[in-house]
């Protein structure tokens, strides 16, 4: 539209010096008429702006390269739709290629920060909400509130929002979001003579029934274990010890992170897991990967795990989905069953002007309903966002429905310098007083002295 109308102004423009021209009484042509001087001003004009349309298309497509640390590329299940992200966006904007910075999980986040360290800083990093201090204290992440346009903001819910801001500033885009929700194997609670349309909702039930439970074995004579809960030693695993004592109505961190775990809540949480470990339902010192092994091949009942975390179970096995169930987080002493709220987020990196309209327009696109019902598809995640409630994969879920509620009742983590280090000796206390034999109160004391140097 304004391309038409600079060609017609050009065209007055020429009109009116043709009609001054031939209209002209002689004298040599050296005096210029009113005509003569409005053609030629808008002629100038028409060409001024003509230029400035020119210059700003130009800018609008200088080639940039966008960095991206993402170790869900190399993720058996993930990988596809990562390079599907990639070709669409570049398709949509041509001149901006997605670069992968890539490693496996436990080692993106360091490497993301060493690579810094030596002068090659990304653009973005596909995050745990968890990492976001470590990034905040590495000089690294920037407000995101400037980037993004408000109206993508507005979409969000406010209290997911909110859990990923450090001192008044987002930094954090999350893509969606869960707790830590308790996945059952159908089958196995049928042979248990269980009702599979009955799970446990509290931690009560859940040991009636993992005494029928632990008293089966699979098809070739192996160890069925009743429910499981992480407790090895690695970064992410002491957010489901903090979700863990959440069930009980317990506190491990106050709001500023300091510690605040002399409550009954964590004692009764504490309690809980030494009983596991007793009496052989929980399997010892195992990663979440480890516990997704166990039940896609049918040799554990329930466990705890964010709810992305059946397309790690179904990679292994597919026909996983046939006896998948899931429902919300169980109810200890006088909790209510709530969780902590983990996600995946976009944190990003200011390396100038270019590179940050670059990274608005790659995370607009990634976080919108069209690319997200894709990955939903894959790994179901509960939505961030209210456009994305009624996506189709949303709705088609058995593991979301089931589910359903969960994420209201979550508290969000304190995000200070040092959670990630404190996550780490919350592991050890877990281990303690399972695998180490050591009575509460003692690890509790240890724990104590452990978080002086860490916590703020």
């Amino acid at each position: 539209m304004k391309k038409k109308q600079l060609t017609a102004a050009v065209m007055a423009g020429v009109m009116l010096l043709g009609t001054a021209c031939s209209s002209g009484s002689g004298g040599g042509g050296s005096a210029q008429t009113s005509s003569e001087t409005e053609a030629e001003t808008a002629s100038e004009t028409a060409q001024e702006e003509t230029a400035a349309e020119g210059e700003g298309q130009e800018t609008a497509g200088t080639p940039v390269t966008l960095k991206v640390a993402n170790y869900a590329v190399l993720e058996k299940g993930y990988d596809v739709f990562w390079e599907g992200v990639k070709e669409g966006f570049e398709a949509e904007y041509p001149n901006i290629t997605i670069e992968w910075v890539t490693a496996p999980y436990a080692e993106i986040l360091s490497q993301v920060i060493n690579m810094a360290g030596g002068g090659d800083r990304v653009d973005c990093i596909f995050s745990e909400l968890t990492w976001i201090p470590d990034l905040v204290d590495a000089g690294l992440a920037m407000p995101l509130d400037d980037v993004l346009d408000q109206e993508f903001l507005d979409d969000y819910y406010s209290n997911i929002l909110e859990a990923h801001t450090v001192d008044g500033k987002l930094y954090g885009a999350p893509l969606y979001v869960s707790p830590f929700i308790l996945f059952y194997n159908k089958d196995l609670f049928e042979k248990a003579g269980l009702d599979p349309e009955k799970p446990p909702m509290t931690y009560d039930e859940m040991l009636e029934m993992a005494e029928a439970l632990s008293k089966l074995t699979t098809e070739d004579g192996n160890k069925i274990y009743a429910f499981g809960e992480p407790t090895a030693s690695t970064i992410e695993i002491g957010s489901y010890t903090q979700a863990f004592v959440a069930n009980f109505g317990g506190q491990v961190l106050d709001e500023n992170g300091g510690l605040a775990i002399d409550n009954e809540g964590f004692r009764q949480a504490a309690e809980m897991l030494q009983l596991l470990d007793e009496k052989g339902y929980n399997p010892q010192n195992a990663k979440p990967k480890d516990l997704r092994n166990l039940f896609a091949l049918g040799q554990l009942a329930m466990y705890y795990d964010k709810s992305g975390g059946m397309n790690g179970v179904l990679s292994i096995n597919p026909e996983a989905k046939n006896f998948a169930a899931a429902t919300v987080p169980l109810k200890g002493g006088d909790g209510n069953g709530a969780s902590t709220l983990q996600s995946h987020c976009f944190v990003g990196i200011d390396n100038g002007e270019e590179q940050k309209e670059a990274l608005k327009e790659f995370i607009q696109y990634v976080i919108s309903p069209e690319v997200m019902n894709d990955y939903i598809e894959i790994a179901p995640w509960f939505p961030a966002k209210k456009s994305m409630e009624d996506m189709e994969n949303v709705k088609n879920s058995a593991i979301l429905t089931g589910a359903q509620g969960a994420v209201e009742i979550s508290k969000p983590l304190p995000l200070f310098t040092g959670l990630s280090n404190f996550n780490l000796e919350l592991c050890a206390f877990a281990q303690a007083i399972t695998v180490g034999d050591e009575d509460i109160d003692t690890a509790t004391e240890q724990l104590k002295e452990s978080s002086k140097a860490i916590l703020p």
